[in-house]
C-alpha cells in the first residue's frame, strides 16, 4: 500500500497533462476565432448575410473562410461545434483540484490561521463557491448593462477583486489564486455551456424549420465570446501561480491576482485592435510593464507570509506518526543537513530570497507535513536537491523512503 504515494502522483501528472492539452486546445481556438472575426474584410459578391471573408494560408494549403452575422439561407451538410474543447478543459480542471487540493486539503488548500475549517468544510467552500460568480454574472449580463458592456466589464472586475480577497480570507495563499483561476474558468466554461451553446443550436433549429433567425442570439453569444476572449491570460497566470510563491505566499497576493486582469485586458486590446486592423496601439505594452513592475514591487513590499509556525496547528494522527517513528530524527538530520539550506523561513543558500514553492523544512512539524513531498522527491527520486547541490547519498535517500513507506504502510 506504501505505493499509493507514487500512483496518486502519476494520477496527478496525468490529469494535469490532459488539462494542458485540452486547455491548448481550448485557448487555441478561441484565440483563432478572435483574430479571424477582427480580421474579416468586405468584398464585392458575398453571399446574402455573410458579413465578411477571409483568405488565409497554412500547412501549404489556402483557406477561403466566411462569416454570416446570423445563419446562412442553407444548413450546410456538415456542421464542426466548437464546445468539447471549453468542457473538457473545466473537467480535466476540476479533477485536478480534487485530486490535489481536496485529497491534500490539510496542506494545500486550509490554512488554520485563516480560518479554522474541517476538510468537508473548505472542500464544500470549494467547490460551492465556483458556482457563485456565474450566478451573478449571469444575472449581470441578462440585465439591461448587457448593453452596456464596459460597465458590465468594470461590474466584473470588481466581482473577481472581492473574489481573490474572499479566497485569500480562508485558504492557503496558493489554493487561493488557484481557486480565483478556478472561478473564474468557470465562468467562462458556464458562457460556452448554458449561452453560446443554446443561441447556436436555436439558430439552427429555426433554419431547419424554415424559420427566419433572430440575430439577437448572435448578439449575445458573441458579447459572452468576447469576455472570456479577456479572460483567458489571467486564468492562465492563475494556474501557473501556483509554481511561484512570489505571487501566491504574500501579503498582496490578492492585489496581485487582481492586477493580473488588468494585464489580460492590455495584452488583449492589443492583439484585438492589431487583428482588427484598427491600429498598433504600443503603448499597451508600456502599460502592461508598468503593471508587472507594480506587482514585483508587491510581491516583496511587506515581506512574505510563508508557511506557519511549527505551533500554528496541530499534526494529523497520520502526521503525527512520521514523527513519532523511531527513523525520524534520523530523517530529520537529512532533511536539516540537506534541504532546510533553501527550504527556510530565511534561507542561507546563495541566490535563494524565499523557501521554494514555500516549502519550509526546518522543523520537526514542517518535516511530518511534507513527508509525502519529501519521499518523492527525494526518496522515491532524485529531483532534489537540484543537480544534487547538497550531496545527498543514495544510502540517505534509501532512508528516507523506508522511513516513509513503513509509516505510510501502517495507516492502512
Amino acid at each position: 500500500m506504501y505505493d499509493l504515494a507514487i500512483i496518486w502522483d502519476w494520477i496527478g501528472f496525468a490529469v494535469r497533462w490532459v488539462h494542458v492539452i485540452t486547455a491548448i486546445a481550448w485557448i487555441g481556438s478561441s484565440f483563432y476565432f478572435i483574430a479571424l472575426d477582427l480580421g474579416l474584410r468586405q468584398a464585392p459578391g458575398l453571399p446574402e448575410g455573410a458579413h465578411g471573408e477571409e483568405w488565409q494560408v497554412h500547412g501549404g494549403g489556402f483557406y477561403h473562410i466566411r462569416k454570416y452575422l446570423v445563419a446562412p439561407s442553407e444548413m450546410p451538410d456538415h456542421l464542426t461545434w466548437f464546445k468539447w474543447e471549453s468542457y473538457s478543459t473545466w473537467l480535466s480542471g476540476a479533477a485536478l483540484l480534487m485530486v490535489v487540493y481536496w485529497s491534500g486539503a490539510e496542506l494545500y488548500l486550509i490554512d488554520p490561521e485563516r480560518a479554522d475549517l474541517s476538510v468537508v468544510q473548505a472542500i464544500l467552500i470549494s467547490a460551492g463557491s465556483l458556482t457563485i460568480g456565474w450566478i451573478i454574472y449571469d444575472r449581470l449580463c441578462k440585465s439591461g448593462l448587457g448593453e452596456r458592456p464596459t460597465v458590465l466589464m468594470l461590474l466584473l472586475f470588481v466581482l473577481l477583486v472581492a473574489m481573490a480577497w474572499g479566497y485569500t480570507q480562508i485558504f492557503t495563499g496558493r489554493a487561493a489564486l488557484l481557486h480565483l483561476g478556478a472561478f473564474t474558468a468557470t465562468i467562462m466554461t458556464a458562457n460556452v455551456f448554458f449561452i453560446i451553446m443554446p443561441n447556436q443550436r436555436i439558430v439552427v433549429a429555426d433554419l431547419k424549420a424554415g424559420r427566419k433567425p433572430d440575430p439577437k442570439y448572435g448578439k449575445i453569444a458573441k458579447l459572452r465570446s468576447t469576455h472570456n476572449n479577456y479572460l483567458t491570460l489571467p486564468v492562465i497566470f492563475l494556474m501557473l501561480s501556483n509554481h511561484y510563491p512570489l505571487a501566491f505566499a504574500t501579503e498582496n497576493n490578492w492585489i496581485i491576482a487582481s492586477l493580473v486582469f488588468l494585464m489580460g485586458v492590455t495584452i488583449r486590446h492589443y492583439f484585438n485592435s492589431v487583428h482588427a486592423r484598427q491600429g498598433n496601439p504600443t503603448w499597451t505594452w508600456l502599460a502592461t510593464a508598468v503593471i508587472f513592475v507594480i506587482i514585483m514591487w508587491l510581491s516583496s513590499a511587506p515581506g512574505l507570509r510563508l508557511a506557519q509556525t511549527a505551533e500554528a496547528r496541530a499534526l494529523t494522527p497520520t502526521q503525527a506518526r512520521f514523527v513519532q517513528d523511531a527513523a525520524f530524527e534520523e530523517v530529520s538530520d537529512i532533511v536539516l543537513g540537506r534541504c532546510s539550506m533553501c527550504h527556510a523561513r530565511e534561507p542561507v543558500w546563495d541566490g535563494i530570497r524565499w523557501a521554494p514553492k514555500g516549502v519550509l523544512l526546518e522543523t520537526p512539524s514542517d518535516i511530518a507535513r511534507h513527508a509525502r513531498e519529501i519521499y518523492l522527491q527525494a526518496g522515491a527520486s532524485v529531483a532534489m536537491p537540484p543537480a544534487n547541490l547538497s550531496f545527498m547519498e543514495p544510502d540517505e535517500r534509501a532512508v528516507i523512503a523506508r522511513w516513509y513507506k513503513r509509516v505510510a504502510a501502517s495507516g492502512f
